[in-house]
C-alpha cells in the first residue's frame, strides 16, 4: 500500500469517526463483497427485489419487481416478506453494487427466491442482467399486469 493511500484511508476513516459516521469506517475495514457469499438471516424486505441480509442490502440479479409506490409493488413486498422475512437466506453476489446494494442470486433452503417471486407472479425476468434465465418462469398475468423497466428490455 502506497503512502498516498494510507493517508487517504488515515483521512477518511478520522473524518467518519468525527461526524459520527461508524458505518463509513466499518466499510473502509471490510473487506469487499464481490464474488463471495453471505450467510444470515433477512432483516428487512424493501421490495420483492431487494432485502438487506445479516445488515447487507441485497438487489437480486435479474429480478425486475414493481415499486412500492403502487398496489402490485406493495403486493409483491408482502408476498417477500412472508417468504424471507426472519429466515436465513445464503447469497451468491456477483461483484456489481447499485446504490447501496450488493447484486446477486439469494438462496431460501436452496431454492432461488427470485425465481420463486417471478413463478408467483411478482415479479419479470429483467433479460439484460439475467440472460433470460427467468424468462420461462414469467406468468401471462404478470406480463399484462407490470410495467417491464426500460432497462430490462
Amino acid at each position: 500500500m502506497t503512502r498516498e493511500v494510507i493517508r487517504c484511508i488515515f483521512q477518511a476513516s478520522h473524518r467518519a469517526m468525527a461526524s459520527g459516521g461508524f458505518a463509513a469506517l466499518l466499510a473502509l475495514s471490510q473487506p469487499a463483497l464481490a464474488d463471495r457469499s453471505i450467510e444470515g438471516r433477512v432483516t428487512v424486505v424493501r421490495d420483492v427485489d431487494t432485502i438487506i441480509v445479516a445488515g447487507t442490502p441485497v438487489r437480486l440479479n435479474g429480478v425486475d419487481g414493481p415499486e412500492t409506490s403502487n398496489r402490485y409493488g406493495r403486493e409483491a413486498r408482502a408476498f417477500m416478506t412472508r417468504l424471507v422475512l426472519g429466515e436465513t437466506v445464503v447469497c451468491t453476489l456477483n461483484g456489481d453494487r447499485t446504490y447501496d446494494r450488493w447484486v446477486g442470486v439469494c438462496y431460501l433452503d436452496g431454492e432461488d427466491i427470485g425465481a420463486i417471486a417471478i413463478t408467483n407472479g411478482h415479479a419479470l425476468d429483467c433479460r439484460r442482467y439475467s440472460g433470460g434465465a427467468y424468462r420461462d418462469l414469467e406468468t401471462r398475468e404478470a406480463r399484462s399486469r407490470l410495467d417491464r423497466a426500460s432497462y430490462c428490455k
